[in-house]
């Protein structure tokens, strides 16, 4: 009898609904701190997106300028050496000439005037400012060579002599370093040393044998010379 009234005291304690009302607090607490972190990582989210808006904004606005830096120095690269070209061009004169920075079209219009023979000293001074200016061109060695002609031409055969030894020098596979030694050989036999000038001329000889042309005129000079 006595443990029967003990278990009805027991059983009539409030257990399970002290129980259930502390389950549903947890429950509700952890529902709480979810929606607060579902809120936290919306609000990141959302600054993430801003961040990548203002990233691809200025990603884009940087590809402008340099797209824009671009069209500028093209335009420029493009601009000056046609303005320069535009005025060696139409001139009618070598006076005064300068450089336009295209090696090409330089060496070609000063070339018209050493072909037609005007303007010989004015060629000769252009051409000597070409070489300054364009120390490394594809066209040194012609334009030593045309230097050596103009000078031979003007009786200065000790420069004409000096710009023929460079083509041998500094181009010897130049078209124009046989003709060039040929013709230091030329200038040492109109200065009657004929034993260097035979000397020459066999050096063509020996050393440019596919020059057909240039070996003839050689050959010539040395059955002159015995």
């Amino acid at each position: 009898m006595y443990k029967k009234i003990i278990l009805l005291f027991v059983l009539s304690l409030p257990f399970y609904s002290y129980a259930d009302s502390e389950l549903e607090r947890i429950v509700e607490a952890q529902g709480q701190l979810l929606t607060d972190s579902q809120q936290k990582i919306s609000n990141l989210q959302d600054e993430v997106d801003q961040l990548r808006g203002q990233l691809e904004q200025t990603a884009y606005q940087l590809n402008q300028t340099i797209e824009r830096q671009k069209t500028i120095l093209q335009q420029l690269n493009n601009q000056a050496p046609v303005q320069q070209n535009v005025t060696a061009n139409n001139s009618s004169t070598l006076s005064g000439w300068s450089a336009s920075g295209n090696d090409k079209d330089d060496y070609n219009f000063i070339i018209k005037f050493v072909m037609s023979g005007k303007e010989p000293k004015d060629s000769i001074t252009a051409l000597q400012q070409f070489l300054k200016d364009y120390p490394k061109s594809t066209y040194s060695a012609n334009v030593n060579y045309w230097l050596g002609q103009l000078c031979y031409n003007q009786g200065r055969k000790d420069d004409a002599s000096f710009y023929y030894a460079t083509v041998v020098k500094n181009f010897p596979k130049s078209p124009k370093a046989a003709d060039s030694l040929y013709k230091v050989g030329l200038i040492l036999l109109e200065k009657g040393d004929k034993v260097k000038a035979k000397a020459v001329f066999k050096q063509v000889i020996n050393q440019y044998p596919n020059d057909k042309k240039t070996i003839a005129s050689a050959n010539s000079k040395l059955a002159t010379l015995g």
